[in-house]
């Protein structure tokens, strides 16, 4: 070959390796901004567990007040302190609308967070936390 059949051929395979390396690079920042999405949802599905462990002591200290599993108008008063404590604006989960503690047997209840998530693709985030009190 001669010297004249080579002019430009080192620009082609600089221009290919770009490329591929631009894919690449591409696919890293993708990656990355996934596992930010990931963690984000950890953290409020974190923050959604606190605030379902922090409802059931709500209710072992009116267990404790009333020496009877709480019911009725005491757990329509401690879901509502829980919610105004935990959810609304300013608070650590502000975009949890509808969360609430709820009796759903003779000392057993639910409490149900419920988040939007804005940053993932999989939509509105929602977590449930059964629990029973001892009858005392």
């Amino acid at each position: 070959m001669t010297a004249k059949q080579q002019c430009g051929f080192t620009l082609i395979e600089a221009l290919v390796a770009l490329l591929v390396l631009s894919i690449g690079l591409l696919g890293v920042a993708a990656m990355q901004l996934k596992s930010l999405q990931s963690a984000h949802a950890g953290y409020q599905r974190s923050v959604a567990t606190l605030a379902a462990m922090d409802a059931q002591e709500r209710t072992w200290a009116k267990l404790a007040e009333v020496d009877d599993c709480p019911s009725g108008s005491d757990i329509s008063t401690i879901s509502s302190d829980w919610v105004e404590q935990w959810f609304g604006d300013g608070k650590i989960m502000s975009d949890a609308g509808n969360s609430q503690v709820a009796e759903e047997d003779d000392c057993e209840y639910k409490v149900t967070v419920n988040w939007e998530e804005h940053r993932l693709e999989a939509g509105d985030g929602r977590f449930e936390y059964l629990y029973r009190l001892p009858d005392i």
